[in-house]
């Protein structure tokens, strides 16, 4: 019997393999694990659809049409960094060894994850600020990690299916894929399990503050998407009405999960807030201001609109720095620091942030609340 040899194929044709694999898996991966960290997953993907598609893209409610752009210029992104990884630099890349690959796409993964977020998306070539200011970099960090992790089964693609040797490379790069296929199968028995409210137990140290913060940004938020929805339907802006329905959808999605993650962890309905507590919440507005917006004369509504969002979402980013600071569970506090950085983001898109402005900015707020200062 003669032993046949196994040929590699070429790094480009492992390489497009290997995109597909590696975009895949991070698309499912982000749908299945976006809500263990606070993050609607549908309007995340429709954040990421008004890259190519603009404020067409933007809804009150994520459409399929939008979610599904979404999902598929991530994937054209994640696909063509392992192009340039296996493809254009695989004179160095594609013979090395499972665990060296790991070890480089980590890094490679802040890099791509950086580039998009500090200058592809927000400058050129796509001049689109709304990506950078409403989500943090670290969101960006993990989708990119998590693609970047699926790089050693390279090793595995790299020869003909049913053809690669049985060398240790190959055997660790289908090791890989077999604990890949685990990690779904894991995130998606938790998103199972958490629409049956059942999410993992609550794990911070001070309880009655989590669950101040909760009830205390639900409520604000439900005021804040009735005045985002005066937007949607009354102000003249093109461009400020489809902001005003992206935070009708974000905002939405977080009370959602607000209200899940309760009844799960606490084993109970939300209680409402009471007169005291309303008094006291950071920049509610009150009833007159609510009046006096419902009431703006059309030539006046956008300008007022601002005004009154501003100081809003101002209260919010307030609230939200302090559970990002507090000792509560790392999930709500994860959820906190992107919500301060959304909101923050939402100012200053509101007020036309754009270009180098917008990358300044979103650093900032990623860092700390600059608008109560």
């Amino acid at each position: 019997m003669v032993a046949v040899m196994s040929t590699p194929k070429s790094n480009w044709l492992a390489a497009v393999e290997l995109g597909l694999v590696s975009s895949t898996f991070s698309t499912i991966v982000s749908h299945l694990f976006a809500a263990r960290i606070g993050r609607d997953a549908a309007v995340d993907w429709m954040t990421v659809a008004a890259i190519p598609a603009r404020d067409w893209a933007i809804s009150t409610e994520p459409s399929w049409s939008s979610i599904l752009i979404g999902i598929a210029f991530h994937q054209w992104a994640d696909f063509s960094w392992a192009l340039v990884f296996f493809g254009v630099l695989g004179r160095w890349t594609a013979g090395l060894r499972p665990l060296t690959i790991f070890l480089l796409a980590m890094p490679w993964a802040v890099f791509t994850s950086a580039t998009e977020w500090l200058l592809l998306v927000p400058l050129l070539p796509f001049w689109q600020p709304l990506f950078t200011l409403q989500q943090p970099y670290w969101i960006g960090l993990l989708v990119h990690m998590s693609s970047a992790a699926m790089y050693p089964v390279f090793s595995w693609l790299r020869y003909p299916l049913g053809r690669a040797p049985n060398t240790t490379d190959v055997v660790t790069a289908k090791a890989w894929g077999t604990a890949a296929l685990a990690t779904i199968a894991v995130l998606t028995g938790l998103a199972i399990f958490a629409s049956l409210d059942r999410e993992l137990p609550w794990m911070g140290a001070d309880q009655q503050s989590d669950q101040n913060y909760m009830r205390h940004m639900t409520t604000h938020h439900a005021q804040g998407i009735e005045l985002a929805n005066l937007a949607v339907s009354r102000a003249r802006d093109p461009h400020l009405r489809s902001l005003s329905m992206l935070m009708v959808a974000s905002q939405t999605g977080e009370v959602r999960i607000f209200e899940r993650w309760w009844r799960s962890w606490f084993d109970a309905s939300m209680p409402l807030c009471s007169a005291s507590e309303l008094a006291a919440m950071p920049d509610l507005l009150s009833d007159g201001q609510m009046q006096q917006i419902k009431s703006a004369a059309p030539d006046q509504f956008d300008t007022l609109f601002i005004h009154l969002m501003s100081i809003h979402h101002a209260g919010a980013v307030k609230m939200a720095d302090q559970a990002w600071r507090g000792q509560g569970d790392p999930r709500l506090r994860v959820m906190a620091h992107a919500i301060r950085h959304g909101q923050q983001g939402e100012i200053y898109l509101m007020h036309s942030a754009s270009g180098f402005d917008a990358v300044y900015a979103s650093l900032r707020n990623m860092i700390a609340d600059n608008v109560n200062r």
